[in-house]
């Protein structure tokens, strides 16, 4: 799939006031400093289409971006430890987790996760919400150009390894990503692709 264009629509912290449109959603999430917003601005072939910062929690609203005219990229705030204070962090948690549960919309969530990390409890336990409520999702790994292939194989078996002792039956589908090398780009926007066509197809109203 090609990105040919790709808007803003809109910002806010209600999820029950994101767009009424019937078109897919695919939600992009991680801890914060995850390269998120580096990752969607390679996604969508923008240098500032998600706000990029050196400071980690820069995200604190549910952001639409409309792409292609017919699907919706969701960049959401990180979890974990964004420097906000602890009444701002419980109101914007509320509202993922608003959106999660009741947005009709969502066909899949990207759970973003540093590459260059050993298995971190914070993303395991963040999966496991994931699971339990029934949340499809795929894992994308950034970073993967700051370390070597081994480093990489052995990060990623260290999570099937967690994610089997948390009962995980498999692990989720993944994909490796470097936004600064291009790595995963033609990998994550096919498999949206092939979503939404299932999607299309399978429905007269997408969702």
């Amino acid at each position: 799939m090609k990105i040919n264009t790709a808007e803003f629509i809109v910002s806010n912290s209600d999820a029950s006031k994101c767009p009424k449109d019937f078109l897919p959603e695919y939600a992009f999430i991680g801890r914060s400093n995850v390269g998120k917003s580096s990752l969607i601005n390679m996604l969508t072939n923008q240098k500032k289409l998600a706000k990029t910062s050196g400071r980690p929690g820069k995200t604190q609203l549910i952001n639409h971006f409309l792409i292609n005219k017919n699907w919706f990229l969701v960049d959401l705030p990180g979890y974990g430890y964004a420097k906000v204070s602890k009444k701002t962090k419980s109101v914007f948690q509320q509202f993922i987790t608003d959106y999660f549960e009741n947005r009709q919309q969502l066909v899949c969530a990207f759970v973003l996760i540093d590459i260059r990390h050993e298995a971190q409890a914070i993303d395991i336990e963040f999966m496991s919400y994931m699971g339990e409520s029934e949340i499809p999702f795929c894992i994308v790994f950034t970073k993967a150009d700051k370390i070597s292939k081994t480093k990489i194989d052995s990060h990623i078996a260290a999570y099937k390894k967690s994610m089997y002792a948390n009962n995980w039956a498999e692990m989720p589908q993944y994909f490796v990503t470097s936004s600064t090398e291009n790595i995963g780009k033609e990998a994550l926007l096919q498999f949206i692709d092939d979503v939404n066509q299932d999607v299309f197809k399978n429905n007269n109203n997408p969702i």
